[in-house]
């Protein structure tokens, strides 16, 4: 486990802003992120999960008035961050490792941090944020859908492995997780980088269902 975390801060902390600059125009990254805050109550407590430079997600959901919580196994990203964005705070941390509260969070964002766990942690972490979303809370995930395991590619010019699920199968490890998917939408993008290439990009509209009464 340690060994894939140090991996994928060793990736992140190479790429820093060009991150963000490549995938800066995502309008469905930004139209994810309209659908949440949409939804959320002023002051609403958001869990960012790989939260990279803070942009756009965290800024976008600090500067509605939320509370956010950043996360990302990056000290770069989390210093960017930090810098960026601070109105939220920002933990370098695994969050395969960190402790969650039950019920702790009205919202959770995932955007494309799942891809350098195995298939095993992506279900055990989804199960864990869904429990830390309080009943009637919202999930946005963003992932790279594919029919892979462990697979070493080249990203933006950094050597990764990365394990997924094929398009079809990402909607049912969210709903094992206990979560209901309200809508989802597949685009492809191409990343804003000279070694960018076109990636297809599925993102979950999710919520975790009431309590009953």
């Amino acid at each position: 486990m340690a060994d894939r975390g140090q991996r994928a801060a060793a990736v992140f902390d190479a790429l820093g802003l060009e991150y963000e600059k490549a995938f800066a125009r995502s309008e469905a990254h930004l139209a994810s992120l309209e659908w949440l805050t949409g939804r959320l109550a002023p002051g609403s407590r958001v869990l960012d999960v790989g939260s990279g430079t803070g942009r756009p997600t965290a800024s976008t959901l600090a500067a509605a008035g939320h509370e956010v919580l950043g996360v990302d196994v990056s000290p770069v990203m989390v210093d960017l961050a930090a810098r960026q964005v601070p109105q939220a705070v920002f933990r370098h941390a695994d969050i395969r490792e960190l402790p969650l509260e039950e019920d702790a969070f009205d919202a959770v964002c995932v955007y494309f941090s799942l891809l350098q766990m195995t298939r095993a942690e992506q279900s055990r972490v989804l199960g864990r944020l869904a429990r830390a979303l309080r009943p009637g809370g919202s999930l946005v995930l963003a992932t790279v859908p594919a029919d892979v395991e462990d697979l070493a590619i080249e990203f933006m010019g950094q050597p990764v492995r990365a394990t997924s699920f094929a398009a079809g199968d990402v909607a049912a490890v969210v709903r094992d997780a206990g979560l209901t998917v309200e809508s989802e939408r597949a685009v492809e993008f191409v990343p804003d980088h000279p070694e960018g290439a076109a990636e297809p990009h599925l993102f979950l509209y999710c919520a975790r269902p009431p309590a009953h009464a």
